[in-house]
């Protein structure tokens, strides 16, 4: 199945632990790096910024910036850390990326994106990617949207990740920007169906892999039939990361049994065993699979061991194999409840 399903970057959220765990659930799913600005990779610590483990492949780095040059010079360095594709956001709504002018104030400068996207794609042989808003402010998101996806075609990029939003930069803050403006997914697929020829992925409200289906397969309407390409989930990955355990058989085909929470978990754990010896505090970690118990007995015990325990000093994985057992034994009171019944 040639479908892209990729976890959108979130700021504080999808950092490297985050990215490994997410990667115990699925194989197949592009995992982004937090936004990354180019001037912070070109005059910070590179192994802090950009330092990545081999099990989080296939991976994409996130650059915020509007200046090629700088750009370029980013890229070239993410690309020789091993980053399987570069992407540039034009979608984040926060008061310090219109200051530095990116981030989704960028829609209003389609050229501009599109000669960072052309400096980006010279500078690297990975994919070079742009996700975008469909228009900010008092742009009609009909024209925005073309026009930057349009110039950047013409630079020769093809793949496109749309947060199916408006970002309104006067008078919400970023947070209300993730929901308040009204999703419009019909523009999107007016893009694919327009310019067929592009790669379009699509990001924004999606809460379940039964929503990715249908956009990936045109249920959402069907009497439109334009099949998307892929689908970027946010929120809802992080939230309850136990969904990711379905796609590479959803989305991907794969033949391979689904993943639950405690295959997971046993499959992070090598990663975390790492990362203590490394002096990495058990917390940092384990903040990342507080739902992935979600909906099942035990999950409020699962959260709380986790997340008391975990920030004590000299926490290790005996906390995470308490949080479990008390998931485990729940679902055995439970059980047995269900025979006596």
């Amino acid at each position: 199945m040639n479908r892209r399903l990729s976890i959108a970057p979130m700021m504080d959220w999808t950092d490297r632990h985050c990215r490994a765990f997410h990667r115990a659930l699925t194989t197949n799913a592009l995992l982004y790096t937090e936004m990354v600005t180019a001037p912070a990779i070109l005059h910070g610590d590179h192994q802090r910024l950009l330092g990545f483990d081999a099990v989080e492949h296939p991976v994409a780095l996130q650059l915020g910036g509007s200046d090629p040059d700088q750009l370029a010079e980013a890229a070239r360095i993410g690309a020789a850390f091993g980053y399987d594709e570069i992407n540039l956001n034009v979608g984040c709504p926060s008061d310090r990326v219109q200051s530095g002018r990116f981030g989704a104030c960028l829609m209003r400068e389609p050229q501009l994106v599109a000669d960072c996207m052309a400096a980006i794609k010279d500078a690297v042989s990975v994919p070079a990617t742009v996700k975008c808003r469909i228009g900010v402010d008092d742009q009609d998101p009909r024209v925005s949207l073309f026009e930057t996806v349009d110039a950047c075609a013409a630079a020769g990029i093809g793949t496109f990740i749309v947060h199916a939003r408006m970002a309104w930069l006067k008078g919400l803050s970023p947070r209300e920007n993730r929901d308040v403006p009204p999703l419009d997914y019909a523009l999107v697929r007016r893009l694919k169906r327009e310019r067929p020829h592009l790669s379009i992925s699509i990001n924004g409200g999606i809460a379940s892999l039964d929503e990715a289906e249908a956009h990936l397969d045109a249920h959402d309407d069907p009497g439109d039939g334009v099949r998307l390409d892929g689908v970027m989930l946010g929120r809802a990955a992080y939230h309850e990361p136990a969904i990711l355990g379905q796609a590479d058989r959803r989305l991907y085909g794969a033949a391979t049994p689904d993943v639950d929470a405690f295959g997971a978990i046993d499959a992070y754990r090598p990663y975390m065993a790492a990362r203590l010896a490394e002096g990495v505090h058990l917390a940092a970690m384990t903040r990342h699979m507080l739902g992935v118990m979600h909906g099942r007995a035990g999950a409020r015990a699962f959260r709380r061991i986790l997340t008391v325990e975990a920030i004590r000093p000299g926490a290790g994985l005996e906390v995470v194999d308490k949080a479990v057992d008390a998931v485990r034994e729940a679902e055995s009171r439970l059980d047995r409840r269900g025979e006596a019944a």
